[in-house]
């Protein structure tokens, strides 16, 4: 699994694109390579969930608040649907 903590909808997008079927530019290293890995976002409810609220609320809190949470989550999602239905 891999989570991340991009700040946009569009980073989120292509990590979690190389993360699951490999580097879109087919410029780095994993050019090619579908490690089919899940993906989510620190902000998405499924990891929030996990960890001490108020742990959350000192590391992440603020940051969340600023960031286009709702998007983010969307695109994440997208990439982890579209590699689910591909397997």
């Amino acid at each position: 699994m891999v989570i991340l903590g991009t700040p946009t909808a569009e980073s989120s997008e292509l990590y979690a694109i190389t993360m699951t079927e490999g580097d879109p530019s087919w410029a780095g290293a994993l050019a090619g390579v579908a490690l089919a890995r899940p993906v989510f976002h620190v902000t998405e409810d499924a990891i929030k969930s996990q960890v001490d609220a108020g742990l959350y609320d000192d590391e992440i809190g603020v940051t969340e608040m600023v960031l286009p949470v709702d998007e983010i989550t969307e695109a994440v999602k997208q990439v982890r649907e579209r590699a689910s239905a591909a397997v």
